[in-house]
């Protein structure tokens, strides 16, 4: 991402080009469009089946053509945020990442007693898990990271915007079912903080949107997990879970987990650690100036 310099042409231009205007009515349009397409083509698409796979993957690509377009018009920026010649491999690698980081978190709430698998279900609601892995990959992250974080480092800097974006990230699940002031704290800590350092990191969307569909399609499709707590149609295993909800996450599901919120937080710092070493902390707009 390139540094933030001073728009040119009117005072108008200038207006719409600053930050915080520009961050404004990027996050209300596709917030909109998103909204407005996802409820058209579910309207004529019946739930499950691979349609309504195809009708998700429609939805995420009319919100990230609403983005480049706000982009370019408010911003006179150019796609260097999800560039088609780089999918391929970041969002294989997002996607590893991302499933391999849940499995992990699984295994040891597991080994400390807190899940089992109890059998094979088959995978009849892999097309309604799917849908909810691309929608929530793609147009979180195109809110969270791509406008928020990226609007609000340059103006603040990096820490204050990861921070920020974090702790609003976190927030925005406080209206889930089984929700908590300690779920949404975990959320902002795994979540917020890994899918922020994995955009800082490339400066390009492809790795978080991988990371976040991979951890919602495993947690909801693989272990039949409540996703934030949304619970779904059973996935590949019937699960269980009990013991301490420090542990298992209690209704909320395993993000609400000490251990997700450990493991997850890690790989975040370990991401951060890199963005540090290669120059990717950024500072204020007034230091700058």
């Amino acid at each position: 991402m390139d540094e933030v310099e001073p728009a040119k042409g009117g005072l108008a231009r200038r207006i719409l080009a600053f930050p915080l205007t520009a961050m404004i009515l990027e996050f209300l349009a596709v917030s909109l469009i998103a909204g407005l397409a996802g409820r058209a083509i579910q309207s004529v698409i019946p739930r499950g089946g691979p349609a309504y796979t195809l009708g998700a993957l429609v939805t995420v690509c009319i919100a990230a053509g609403a983005y480049l377009l706000g982009r370019r018009w408010l911003e006179r920026s150019g796609n260097d945020e999800m560039p088609l010649s780089l999918m391929p491999r970041e969002l294989s690698q997002g996607l590893v990442l991302g499933a391999m980081l849940f499995t992990v978190m699984t295994a040891i709430v597991a080994l400390l007693g807190g899940f089992a698998i109890e059998r094979v279900n088959g995978a009849g609601a892999i097309w309604i898990m799917l849908a909810m892995a691309i929608s929530s990959g793609v147009v979180e992250e195109l809110l969270f990271r791509a406008i928020l974080l990226r609007h609000i480092e340059a103006m603040l800097g990096t820490w204050a915007a990861l921070a920020i974006t974090s702790l609003l990230f976190g927030a925005a699940h406080l209206a889930n079912p089984g929700a908590s002031l300690f779920a949404a704290f975990a959320i902002a800590m795994e979540a917020g903080i890994l899918l922020g350092a994995a955009y800082l990191w490339k400066r390009r969307l492809w790795l978080p949107i991988g990371i976040h569909a991979a951890w919602n399609f495993t947690q909801g499709f693989v272990f039949s997990i409540p996703v934030s707590g949304s619970a779904l149609e059973p996935g590949l295993f019937v699960t269980t879970r009990k013991g301490p909800e420090w542990l298992t996450g209690g209704a909320f599901g395993l993000e609400a987990s000490v251990i997700a919120m450990l493991v997850a937080t890690g790989a975040g710092l370990y991401l951060l650690v890199n963005v540090t070493r290669q120059g990717g902390i950024r500072p204020p707009m007034w230091v700058r100036r």
